[in-house]
């Protein structure tokens, strides 16, 4: 058995399948009963390899100025005007594909893709992601970045695992090969 690399979205989103408001604001995830005790630890524990997209970066920078989240974990992020790296990321200038195809080729990793939109859209029509999971808050916010961008990329899955956090509904899936 192949001791390939895994890719995982792990990610929150509101009822109607929005990570995010348009001006990237999380008002109506933080907060919400359930989030302290979800099983990220243990998942963030787990995991070798941190990518995502500039956006995504950005955000984390204004949500945690203090102190970066994912330091002391390998960490990428997906570029065009980014270049080189800083204590806690390098910047990646390549094709999101091909540079996560060459990541995922490594041994027994575990890759964790943040965020979603420009970058988890790419990855899903090549079915590079193995795992979902996506925790369902308790608001509709009515429009936003959502989750999956439309297009041409079915990717059918399998239900692992549904979990509840309080207010949260978490659904585990894998995909099918």
């Amino acid at each position: 058995m192949s001791n390939q690399s895994k890719i995982f979205f792990y990610g929150a989103i509101s009822v109607d399948g929005y990570l995010a408001r348009e001006d990237h604001s999380l008002d109506w995830l933080i907060g919400t009963e359930g989030e302290e005790s979800t099983g990220y630890q243990e998942f963030y524990d787990s995991i070798d390899i941190i990518v995502m997209g500039r956006k995504t970066y950005e955000q984390i920078q204004i949500l945690s100025p203090d102190e970066f989240p994912y330091s002391g974990k390998e960490c990428y992020v997906f570029s065009r005007t980014m270049y080189g790296s800083n204590e806690n990321v390098t910047f990646i200038n390549e094709d999101v594909v091909e540079f996560t195809r060459t990541l995922k080729s490594q041994e027994g990793k575990r890759i964790w893709l943040v965020g979603g939109g420009e970058v988890l859209d790419p990855i899903l029509k090549e079915k590079m992601v193995d795992e979902f999971i996506i925790q369902i808050a308790p608001s509709i916010i009515g429009r936003g970045i959502p989750l999956f961008m439309p297009g041409d990329h079915e990717n059918r899955l399998k239900l692992l695992d549904v979990r509840r956090y309080k207010q949260f509904a978490e659904m585990h899936y894998e995909t099918i090969r």
